[in-house]
């Protein structure tokens, strides 16, 4: 019962920052808002077994990707605000604030994957799973995945229009969401 009244709190959060995005649906956002909507699933489903075992196998997995996800969305925050130099002037309504870069962002993680919050999405979903794998705990995470694959996908068509050639060069460079292999 709390978890579901959990999910519906969080989801109506969720989508009141998501309204904009939900309306347009050939935006990035539109997509990130549905693999949100899995990992909360995920994460409710799992939360009463966070910390049991916590030196199981699946326990210290889980630890390791949320850990991972945890410094990948602080390191590529601080890069799109630092580097990407975020600006009013893009026009696209449903983009947030952070996400309205000015620059091309190709340092730190960015060198190496052009999706460091998505792939940060990516290992929170996995962690939230490895924490109690189940079968319905499987089928969220993997459309957690597909989402957010279809999210990087809207997200480079969006990057491609703004940042043109630059970004098209900076695709052949880099991976999608873990350096050197996808």
């Amino acid at each position: 019962m709390i978890q579901t009244l959990a999910f519906i709190i969080v989801s109506a959060f969720l989508g009141a920052v998501s309204r904009k995005a939900l309306l347009r649906p050939r935006s990035h956002g539109f997509y990130r808002f549905f693999a949100w909507e899995c990992i909360l699933a995920l994460v409710l489903l799992n939360v009463p077994y966070w910390t049991r075992t916590p030196l199981a196998l699946h326990q210290l997995i889980s630890w390791t990707l949320l850990l991972i996800s945890l410094l990948l969305v602080i390191h590529g925050l601080h890069l799109l605000q630092v580097v990407g130099k975020p600006n009013q002037n893009r026009a696209d309504a449903e983009l947030f604030a952070f996400e309205k870069t000015s620059c091309l962002v190709t340092v730190g993680a960015y060198k190496y994957i052009r999706h460091p919050l998505i792939a940060s999405l990516l290992f929170l979903a996995w962690g939230a799973f490895c924490k109690r794998p189940t079968w319905p705990g499987l089928s969220l995470a993997l459309l957690a995945s597909v989402l957010l694959y279809l999210t990087a996908k809207k997200e480079e068509s969006e990057c491609l229009q703004y940042f043109g050639t630059a970004y098209q060069t900076y695709m052949v460079g880099t991976k999608n969401f873990i350096p050197f292999i996808f």
